[in-house]
C-alpha cells in the first residue's frame, strides 16, 4: 500500500526485541521539526516490538510503515528490505539508517537532512569520530576496537570517511538508486562499510556530520566479536573486489 503522508524523508529502523525502546524512539523521531515517516523492519522479534508498532501505525496514521519478515536474517538484508521499499514510493528523496536503541539521536536527524538538502551532499554520516571521539557509555576496549577499526578500514580501502562503520546516516534517492543493491554482500556492521565504499566508488559525494554516541541502557546489543570480525576481515576483499568491478555512475543532473 503506498503511502499517504507528504513527507519527503523516511527513517529506516531495523528491529529484534525492541520492544523497551521501539514506542519512545518512535515518539522522539515523529516530535522532529521535519516531518520523518519511519520505516521499522522487524524480523520476528519474539518480544512483540510489532504489535507495539501497530499501535503506533494508529496514533500517526500514514507515518509510520511495518515491513516484517521470518526471522533474524541480519543487519544488512534488513536495511537492503528497507531501501527497495523506500524506492517504490516516489515521494521519498532522502532515506535514512538510525538504530533503535536510542545510540542514535533523533535531534540529530535534522543534521544529517541538511547535510545532503540544503548543503548538497549525496549521503551524510553521524560521525562518532570527526571531532575526536564522542562516544558514551561504551566500554574503553570496545570504543578502541572501533575507533581502529574505522582507521584500518581506512588504511585498506583509502576512504576519508572517519567513522567508515557508522550506521546512522542519510542517502539521497539517487545513491541507492544507483548502487546495486543486489550485490551488497555483507550482513553484519561490514554492511556499513560496503554502502559507504560502493557510494563512494559510484562518485557520490559522501560528508560526515558530527554526533554524539550514546551506549544503549534499554535492551540488548547485537554486536559479536563475528560481526565485528566480518567487518575486519571482509574489508579486505572489498577492496580486492573492488580492483575488478565496474561500478555504476549516477547519469543524473
Amino acid at each position: 500500500m503506498q503511502s499517504t503522508s507528504a513527507s519527503d524523508s523516511v527513517v529506516i529502523i531495523p528491529t529484534y526485541n525492541e520492544k523497551e525502546n521501539i514506542e519512545a524512539i518512535i515518539d522522539a523521531v515523529m516530535g522532529q521539526p521535519h516531518d520523518f515517516d519511519i520505516l521499522i523492519v522487524d524480523d520476528g522479534s519474539p518480544d512483540g516490538t510489532a504489535d507495539l508498532v501497530r499501535g503506533r501505525m494508529e496514533r500517526y496514521p500514514g507515518r509510520i510503515h511495518l515491513l516484517e519478515r521470518s526471522g533474524k536474517l541480519g543487519l544488512g538484508t534488513a536495511y537492503i528490505a528497507g531501501f527497495k521499499w523506500a524506492l517504490e514510493r516516489p515521494q521519498y528523496e532522502y532515506i535514512f539508517e538510525m538504530d533503535a536503541d536510542f545510540s542514535h539521536n533523533p535531534a540529530d536527524l535534522i543534521k544529517l537532512y541538511n547535510a545532503c538538502a540544503v548543503e548538497g551532499a549525496d549521503m551524510s554520516v553521524g560521525s562518532r569520530y570527526i571531532t575526536g571521539v564522542n562516544v558514551v557509555n561504551w566500554p574503553m576496549g570496545r570504543v578502541l576496537m572501533s575507533y581502529y577499526a574505522s582507521a584500518y578500514v581506512r588504511m585498506i580501502t583509502r576512504l576519508k570517511i572517519r567513522d567508515t562503520t557508522a550506521g546512522f546516516a542519510c542517502y539521497r534517492r539517487r545513491v541507492l538508486q544507483t548502487i546495486e543493491l543486489d550485490k551488497i554482500k555483507f550482513k553484519g556492521y561490514a554492511f556499513q562499510i560496503e554502502m559507504k565504499f560502493t557510494a563512494h566508488k559510484c562518485g557520490f559525494k559522501i560528508k560526515e556530520v558530527p554526533i554524539i554516541f550514546v551506549n544503549r541502557e534499554n535492551g540488548v546489543s547485537k554486536m559479536s566479536s563475528g560481526i565485528f570480525g566480518e567487518a575486519v576481515f571482509g574489508v579486505i576483499r572489498l577492496k580486492w573486489d573492488s580492483w575488478f568491478r565496474k561500478y555504476p555512475r549516477y547519469e543524473g543532473e
